[in-house]
């Protein structure tokens, strides 16, 4: 018998309306030690294309950025990008610069959709070159994917997380710069970039995910038995074939149902004498302690009336070896 598809109610249903990122990516003064340095980037980046040259270089020259900022790629915008531009040809130039380690290549600091166009299409690809360093590279690939807004939360967060582990400065200046930030922002997208490889990767982009939940998908995830979890449902039939939001809400669901058991399930423990004249059952749930003691003979009601007759004994007694346990004795 064909193993049923975990997802197929998933995969039939409509795709989940898309949630706008809970994001601010205005800085507001998080950054006043700015270097007078970083902001002639700023201002270079911003002004990179105008009054350039526009050439047309062989696609095959060029090699992609040194930063990846893409999880996957949408079919469907580039679909898109490819008929506009089998059309009316390319209208905007990418940007490449020299390449910093191969002579007569280059590499794209952005415009890595038409670039892939023009391979598809056998063309030549238009495109502006400016000698520039990395830390210009970066700033200026990262506030024109910012400007386009056509990259998700997690596909940032994850560009932010690259950029920080080049460490160009101490306090995440250029990161903050190129992908116009505030540090509290940051600092999520950071802890989110965190996530395990092999979950992210799975899930991919998913565009319509912001921040606020990725951040709680973080946070559960840090449990180990949540993560064995999330692999069980990434490895699962079916899961690829979804879209990637779905994706993230099959995770997500799992994880909240997960949690959701394990603090509603109460712990139990049994206890019997070793004469097994009676039987105790024990039962915690959240701050709540139940015992139950059970025999076939009047044992069971008078070994509870004598806990009951000594409670205020064993709870003083409980509470000095807690007392003693805290001092170290």
């Amino acid at each position: 018998m064909a193993r049923k598809n975990p997802f197929a109610n998933l995969m039939a249903s409509e795709a989940p309306a898309p949630e706008h990122p809970a994001l601010d990516y205005t800085v507001k003064g998080a950054s006043k030690s700015f270097l007078n340095s970083l902001n002639e980037i700023t201002a270079r980046a911003d002004k990179l294309m105008e009054g350039e040259p526009i050439v047309e270089l062989d696609p095959d020259s060029v090699d992609p950025s040194f930063v990846r900022d893409r999880l996957d790629e949408n079919e469907q915008e580039f679909d898109e990008i490819l008929e506009a531009i089998r059309e009316r040809g390319q209208d905007s130039p990418i940007l490449v610069r020299p390449h910093p380690t191969v002579a007569e290549r280059y590499m794209v600091v952005f415009g890595h959709r038409r670039l892939k166009v023009a391979k598809a299409l056998g063309r030549k690809v238009r495109a502006v070159i400016k000698e520039m360093k990395d830390r210009e590279h970066v700033v200026a690939q990262g506030q024109e994917n910012s400007a386009r807004a056509n990259l998700s939360f997690i596909e940032k967060a994850l560009y932010a997380s690259e950029l920080a582990k080049l460490r160009y400065d101490e306090d995440n200046a250029i990161v903050i710069t190129a992908l116009a930030l505030d540090r509290t922002t940051l600092s999520k997208m950071l802890a989110v970039a965190s996530i395990p490889e092999k979950v992210l990767r799975a899930i991919g982009s998913a565009k319509g995910i912001g921040r606020d939940r990725w951040y709680e998908l973080k946070l559960l995830l840090e449990r180990p038995s949540n993560y064995d979890a999330a692999v069980e449902v990434v490895e699962a039939e079916g899961f690829a074939e979804l879209a990637s939001d779905a994706r993230f809400i099959a995770v997500e669901k799992r994880l909240k149902i997960k949690q959701s058991r394990s603090r509603s399930e109460p712990s139990k423990q049994s206890w019997a004498p070793r004469d097994g004249t009676l039987a105790a059952e024990m039962s915690a749930e959240g701050k709540k302690f139940t015992l139950a003691i059970k025999a076939k003979g009047p044992d069971a009601k008078a070994f509870g009336s004598y806990l009951s007759d000594n409670l205020d004994r064993l709870y003083d007694d409980f509470r000095g070896r807690k007392g003693n346990t805290a001092n170290g004795d």
